[in-house]
């Protein structure tokens, strides 16, 4: 009897392979280090559902995809629809991409090109909105339209210092706003955008409550596992990642109250700061925790930052929160593309003393300009306060481990002399 053997197509190839990216990670993440919180299993099992078994989370909503975190998710869901925030992590898909975008390009713009070339979502976006933070997403833009998808530009200022950068991006939000109700069909209400601005509001607070119980001299939660948390909202219901979240923190601080610690007392704290770590690409930080170091803190735009500010209104009309909106997007980033970043080192060197941190790791993936161009000031900053800090330059490949890995445990092995001979 002849055996029948089912030939895959090039869409089925992918899905595996990036199945298979994603179940490695996974597993790593609940098998290669100590417990994890139950908690956890909740955020596991939405990345397997999505990734590995390919469940659409979102058939009843339209899906707005938005190319960064300057797009201000509060009005998308107060217009009834899905914000999924589209850079990728995925290998399979920057190899796509790359047939597509200069081979020096960041690799996480050549993995987003990619999931679209091959058309390749569980979740697909109705409507991509751009806004011109990145310049390399801003130009992959024409692209992406060209697979005939509807791209929706939000002009965003190179400065966020001066009134009139205020007012352009204030006229920008707005023009977002009115531009994605018509398109969506939906009028913005008073009472729809209180209610998401409390409901995302509200997501803010439960992370940073988590956040600040990893001061304690036991962090109760591995980095990755926090990059995979706020991952999550890239594109889990908003009500069910506040579900998960609540959950986690309880946990958390039952851990907390017990002295439970995720690393060991010798681990060195380290900040994390760069291009962000996008699931699965956690490549990184699974390195620096991998080396007996633990990261308490980050400041990069896959998860801290994205928690920042709150929207603060003075008076609960519609514009009056519409510019509240925009000034909390504005102020609160401390992106690299900013002229000025002074902000940013700030944010940096406070995260260092708050986290009671030994060290920073600024990882910058190659082909990605801004953070490679703004590594040297940072390094002088740091140095300035005494900071021990590295710099790294990876991308998505799998190779180039072994010289990472040396360099990573060398440096925490540095930390670690540092902290006994500060005894």
């Amino acid at each position: 009897m002849t055996k029948e053997y089912k030939i895959e197509t090039p869409k089925e190839k992918q899905n595996r392979h990036k199945a298979m990216e994603a179940i490695t990670i996974l597993e790593k993440l609940k098998n290669d280090f100590k417990e994890p919180p139950k908690a956890m299993d909740y955020f596991y099992n939405l990345y397997e559902d999505l990734y590995c078994k390919h469940k659409p989370l979102h058939t009843d909503k339209v899906k707005v995809g938005t190319m960064c975190i300057q797009v201000p998710s509060e009005i998308i869901h107060a217009l009834g629809a899905q914000p999924i925030r589209l850079c990728n992590g995925f290998y399979t898909d920057d190899e796509t991409g790359s047939d597509l975008l200069p081979s020096k390009a960041c690799p996480l713009v050549k993995a987003t090109v990619g999931a679209f070339a091959s058309d390749n979502f569980t979740d697909k976006p109705d409507v991509v909105v751009s806004p011109t933070t990145c310049d390399q997403k801003a130009k992959s833009g024409a692209i992406i339209e060209e697979f005939g998808y509807s791209i929706m530009d939000m002009e965003f200022p190179r400065t966020k210092e001066s009134d009139e950068s205020r007012e352009y991006w204030r006229r920008s939000v707005r023009k977002f706003t009115k531009e994605l109700s018509i398109d969506l069909n939906k009028k913005l209400s008073r009472k729809k955008l209180k209610e998401s601005i409390l409901t995302v509001g509200h997501a803010q607070h439960l992370y940073h409550q988590i956040a600040a119980l990893r001061k304690n001299q036991h962090s109760p939660i591995l980095g990755v596992d926090m990059f995979l948390v706020t991952n999550a909202f890239f594109f889990d219901k908003i009500e069910n990642w506040i579900k998960g979240a609540t959950a986690l923190l309880k946990e958390l601080e039952e851990r907390v109250e017990n002295g439970v610690d995720a690393a060991r007392k010798i681990s060195p704290r380290v900040v994390y700061t760069g291009s962000p770590p996008i699931f699965p690409n956690l490549k990184i930080p699974l390195l620096i925790e991998e080396s007996d170091a633990i990261i308490v803190a980050d400041e990069t735009c896959s998860s801290n930052r994205m928690f920042n500010d709150m929207v603060s209104v003075d008076e609960w009309f519609l514009y009056d929160m519409v510019d509240g909106i925009a000034d909390r997007y504005l102020k609160g980033c401390t992106c690299p593309i900013f002229t000025k970043n002074e902000d940013r080192k700030r944010r940096l060197i406070d995260l260092v003393r708050e986290y009671k941190a030994d060290g920073v790791v600024y990882q910058s993936f190659a082909g990605c300009q801004v953070y490679e161009m703004e590594q040297r000031s940072i390094l002088e900053a740091m140095e300035r306060e005494g900071i021990p800090i590295i710099y790294l330059e990876s991308d998505y490949s799998p190779s180039h481990l072994g010289q990472l890995t040396t360099r990573i445990e060398a440096f925490i092995e540095s930390l670690k002399n540092r902290k006994r001979k500060a005894k």
